[in-house]
């Protein structure tokens, strides 16, 4: 099995920390500990196959972000790192064909 990819530029970590944030006070949040999760669970559907454009998700309306920040809960693999359940997040990057 591949090991899980948590990369993300300093940037990236910055935003996400953000999104974090305004989980916390839209009360999505539960402790201290679900901020560490929250932020792998992002970090991770970014860097193993799901690249994200998290400026666009933090600036999103209430009910966009809140799709994309609990689907992603929801249907992430936190063994692989990969997203399930046909999700993909709204502010999920274009795909590149090649």
């Amino acid at each position: 099995m591949d090991e899980i990819s948590f990369t993300t530029t300093r940037r990236e970590h910055d935003t996400v920390m953000k999104i974090i944030d305004r989980a916390e006070k839209a009360g999505l949040v539960r402790s201290s500990d679900d901020r560490m999760s929250i932020s792998m669970d992002l970090c991770a559907t970014h860097a193993n196959g799901c690249p994200m454009d998290f400026d666009r998700m933090l600036a999103a309306d209430d009910f966009n972000f809140a799709h994309d920040y609990c689907g992603i809960a929801r249907h992430l693999d936190r063994r692989t790192g990969k997203l399930g359940g046909m999700f993909r997040p709204r502010f999920a990057k274009a795909e590149v064909r090649s």
